[in-house]
């Protein structure tokens, strides 16, 4: 990446000619040397990088030559950030970031409950179910930003339905995301008909030339210390590079997300954006904001510790490089500000982790306990479908229960014997005594408090020992309490921030409120976070609204 100027330096735009296109080009960025007092902001960018864990800006900076490594030299860089929440998955790690609020109060607990909605089906026939943010509560970072000034704008891309929808919230703005087939679709939530932009990039066709590409390390073999022989990668099947997609085009363009390429497509999705929008040009504040999952399709196929990772990771900073040089021509740098996290981290596999060569190792078995109390709960007259176990929580149809004349406290009593007897579960929590548990300073207790809402009858937490997976899952994966799961990046970078490196321990809801903080607005409603103060240039003139 050629190096921006620093925020507090005025620069003048080259020609939007050369990115106008969308393809991520490196560009020259001529820079006035004459310092010049921050300008307001017009651009707010929200970046999120699925499963990025946070030690991978670390792991590998020595080679890093792109945004990754512009960000730790100009941003205000977090090493010890953490989402405060039990489930860590992509859907309750998207809202929580941009919201300030945990899942308890977003409503969105789960990916099995995040953004589907048949109601609201895509447009163009595009692949894949209808999409909305209706299960999501409250407000998020842009509804505050369009309260203190109705022109403000938005823009949300990704790869995913859910990594575009919820870092908006509930707001009615520009949402895209890959359909599957190559093009980037919306839903009926957000708008009737497909903007002609938009149908102009998809005419292009521009996975068309990735297609036929073969995926080849970036580094000579030396530059890697990961080997290149693990069968537990990709359930033992083409875990070798290079890797190749298949020739037929439908399964092609179903694997293209695994690829590094599937995140340049979306950044230039979101440079077109930007000049069609007129995105930080306004009489508002604007926000794009960009999530790329290309990390986490790699992360679950291959691993945190393979060689496709680290390759993938190389390509992805290199490619935010063109991206930033790419918008800080487009728009003047010393107007925008950024702030880049991560939805979750992710644990290693069970396999390469623990030793010997029973495939279960490591994994926890839940399929006797569960058929076991079914079929018991049955024996009482009770469907088997009151009883149900999703991202670690037991849930329970306490209406149904009552209605049959049984006592819910001595069935949850039972489950909750039975779950803490399982091997690899490391403790069992329920609802009632999280409260309790947190007060008393339990980390993993405090995190199932602020995942569960009141609302939903989840009467137990199941929380696995570290490095544990359930029994079912054969990829690389993350969704527990636990702190590689939890453990995130977390980088400030524009003119209101203080770079540098910070060791206080964050958590992913203070990225908004901190955000807001360096906008001089408020919250809308009452927050969980807090304004990282430490990062800012000069203090915000009012504090949020905390519960």
């Amino acid at each position: 990446m050629k190096t921006p100027p620093a925020p507090a330096l005025h620069v003048r735009l080259a020609s939007a000619a050369l990115v106008g296109a969308g393809l991520l080009t490196a560009l020259s960025l001529p820079a006035q040397t004459t310092a010049t007092p921050v300008p307001r902001t017009r651009l707010v960018v929200q970046l999120t990088i699925d499963q990025l864990r946070g030690d991978y800006l670390d792991r590998y900076a020595s080679q890093y030559t792109g945004g990754f490594k512009w960000l730790a030299t100009h941003g205000a860089v977090f090493t010890n950030a953490t989402h405060d929440h039990a489930v860590t998955e992509t859907a309750p790690g998207h809202a929580t970031l941009w919201s300030g609020r945990y899942p308890s109060h977003t409503g969105i607990v789960r990916n099995a409950d995040g953004v589907q909605d048949p109601q609201t089906p895509l447009l163009l026939g595009s692949k894949g179910g209808g999409a909305s943010p209706f299960r999501f509560r409250g407000s998020a970072l842009f509804d505050w930003i369009r309260s203190d000034n109705q022109w403000s704008q938005a823009l949300s891309v990704s790869r995913k339905d859910r990594g575009a929808i919820l870092p908006l919230g509930r707001a009615h703005q520009n949402v895209f995301w890959y359909g599957l087939d190559g093009n980037f679709t919306t839903s009926r939530y957000y708008m009737d008909t497909m903007p002609s932009w938009v149908q102009q990039f998809n005419a292009r066709n521009i996975t068309q030339p990735y297609l036929s590409m073969a995926w080849e390390p970036l580094l000579p073999p030396e530059a890697y210390a990961e080997p290149d022989s693990q069968p537990a990668e990709a359930q033992g099947r083409n875990f070798l590079f290079p890797h190749k997609m298949n020739p037929d085009l439908r399964r092609a363009l179903d694997s293209f997300p695994e690829f590094p390429w599937m995140d340049e497509i979306t950044v230039a999705f979101a440079l077109n954006g930007v000049n069609a929008l007129k995105l930080g040009l306004g009489n508002g504040t604007d926000v794009l904001s960009v999530s790329l999952s290309t990390t986490d399709a790699v992360g679950h196929r291959y691993g945190p510790d393979s060689k496709e990772l680290h390759d993938h990771l190389l390509r992805l900073d290199r490619m935010l490089g063109k991206f930033l040089d790419s918008l800080f021509v487009l728009r003047d740098s010393s107007t925008i500000i950024l702030a880049l996290s991560s939805d979750h981290g992710v644990q290693p596999f069970p396999g390469l982790r623990f030793p010997g060569t029973d495939p279960l190792r490591g994994k926890v078995n839940i399929k006797p306990l569960m058929d076991t109390t079914r079929s018991r709960l049955l024996a009482l007259g009770v469907e088997s479908d009151v009883l149900d176990f999703e991202s670690g929580m037991v849930v329970l149809d306490k209406a149904r229960l009552r209605a049959k004349g049984l006592n819910v406290d001595s069935v949850v009593r039972s489950l909750h014997s039975a779950w803490s007897k399982l091997p690899g579960v490391q403790a069992v929590y329920r609802k009632e005594d999280l409260p309790r548990l947190a007060a008393s300073g339990n980390v993993i207790a405090r995190r199932w408090l602020h995942a569960i809402p009141e609302n939903l009858d989840a009467v137990l937490g199941v929380s696995l020992k570290p490095y544990h997976y359930w029994s079912t899952v054969n990829y690389a994966t993350h969704g527990t309490p636990n702190q590689l799961d939890a453990w995130v990046p977390l980088v400030f970078a524009g003119g209101p921030f203080k770079a540098g490196r910070y060791t206080t321990a964050v958590h992913t809801v203070d990225v908004a409120p901190t955000l807001a903080a360096a906008l001089g607005i408020r919250p809308i409603e009452a927050v969980d976070g807090r304004v990282l103060r430490e990062a800012l240039r000069t203090p915000p003139p009012r504090s949020p609204q905390r519960r």
